[in-house]
């Protein structure tokens, strides 16, 4: 089973965010120049919150929001989060039973990294491949 470190070492660890009262727009500007769906929000080194297109769609649909709202009134809190021991499939669960898409990575309460959905369904594929492969392989070397 793959951990979480693993995966961060396979993937660049630039972890980008914006404040509490940073503005809607300031935060899609970043997200859309990195090309990235989400940026955690940090107020005095610590996360209190989430924000991603997900979260901006949303409330732009019902018309709550203007360009300038700040980031406070629409991030997602509190943020659950993975430490780098913790198992790809740990975080499949995590982010499936809450329907989240983003997922920090902390370290003695330090922000190491963000993974995404795509990021762990790709890890996961790749080790069933290998199992697969492995399988495969088995069965031939008995077959003979």
């Amino acid at each position: 089973m793959g951990i979480v470190r693993q995966l961060l070492e396979d993937k660049s660890c630039q972890v980008w965010y914006v404040t509490p009262s940073s503005s809607v727009l300031e935060a899609l500007k970043l997200m859309a120049e990195k090309r990235i769906g989400a940026v955690v929000v940090v107020e005095g080194g610590k996360i209190v919150g989430i924000f991603s297109e997900r979260d901006f769609a949303r409330k732009a649909i019902g018309g709550q929001i203007t360009m300038q709202t700040p980031v406070r009134e629409i991030m997602v809190s509190p943020v659950y989060y993975v430490t780098p021991d913790q198992t790809v499939e740990d975080c499949m669960v995590l982010m499936t039973q809450h329907r989240f898409r983003h997922l920090p990575v902390l370290e003695n309460d330090q922000l190491i990294g963000i993974i995404s959905i795509g990021d762990v369904v790709k890890r996961l594929l790749v080790e069933k491949d290998a199992e697969i492969k492995s399988l495969e392989d088995y069965i031939w070397v008995n077959m003979i």
